[in-house]
């Protein structure tokens, strides 16, 4: 397995964990306000980044690996600056800046997916033998 699939993979397993203890604090009585960050974590940590971790390692022989780099990097990079600023602003904190912080790392995971939907059409239309 490529080692990008493999960080693909270890995110998304410390998504889920994260997720999954958040999830398990509702149940036990905590604030349903942060159904969306568990929610999220799951979706976008573990089933996007395992997506992608599957895909990158279905196609080792034709990926580019440093395309799939800053495809980690940058998603990566969005669930670390949306998830804090999130957190912060469900909790109570309602300063712009979060939102705007939120909203920066919704736009890297936007630009992530883009960059998942390049590397998969890139896959779909090149030459075969």
């Amino acid at each position: 397995m490529p080692r990008v699939s493999a960080a693909f993979f270890a995110t998304g397993v410390l998504c889920v964990l994260v997720g999954g203890l958040i999830g398990m604090w509702m149940a036990s009585g905590g604030n349903a306000a942060y159904s969306g960050i568990h929610v999220h974590l799951n979706l976008v940590g573990w089933a996007t980044m395992g997506l992608c971790g599957t895909f990158y390692a279905l196609t080792r022989e034709t990926m580019s690996v440093r395309f799939a780099w800053i495809n980690y990097a940058v998603f990566t990079a969005g669930i670390l600056v949306f998830f804090p600023a999130y957190a912060l602003y469900v909790s109570g904190n309602t300063s712009p800046m979060l939102l705007t912080i939120a909203q920066a790392g919704n736009g890297l995971t936007a630009l992530g997916m883009l960059l998942f939907a390049v590397s998969v059409f890139r896959e779909l239309f090149r030459k075969r033998a």
